[in-house]
């Protein structure tokens, strides 16, 4: 109710949700999960680096989420121990993501742990997909 609005007032952007992304890492990327799927369709494309599990659960009931989302990115680090990667591993197959429509990718930074490198390649894979 803040943010958005003080954006787009100040700043040139198209000013709707097909548009608008979120995304964080580690704490951040908690809150993105958190914001998102309280928020069902005010952000098509969210991105969780780092940021440990998402469940199956929260995004079933978070009512609208898996259909108004275009892009669920989540990861982390090769040698990170919080699970997040095998949880968007889980979330893909278990959503049935052909059958929702809902398009969840992860990615696993090689050989790092929770630290800049693992987000600045999250980064970078994450904003390939969102500006095609």
């Amino acid at each position: 109710n803040d943010i958005i609005p003080m954006i787009e007032k100040n700043y040139r952007v198209i000013a709707d949700p097909e548009h608008r992304a979120y995304s964080g890492l580690s704490m951040g990327g908690m809150q993105a999960r958190e914001i998102t799927l309280a928020n069902p369709g005010k952000f098509a494309y969210v991105g969780s680096f780092s940021s440990g599990a998402w469940s199956v659960d929260q995004v079933k009931n978070s009512e609208g989420f898996a259909q108004k989302t275009k892009l669920l990115f989540m990861s982390g680090g090769g040698k990170e121990n919080m699970g997040c990667v095998e949880a968007a591993k889980n979330i893909k197959e278990q959503l049935g993501i052909k059958a929702s429509g809902m398009n969840a990718h992860y990615y696993v930074s090689p050989e790092t742990a929770h630290e800049w490198q693992t987000w600045r390649r999250s980064l970078y894979q994450f904003a390939q997909l969102i500006f095609k």
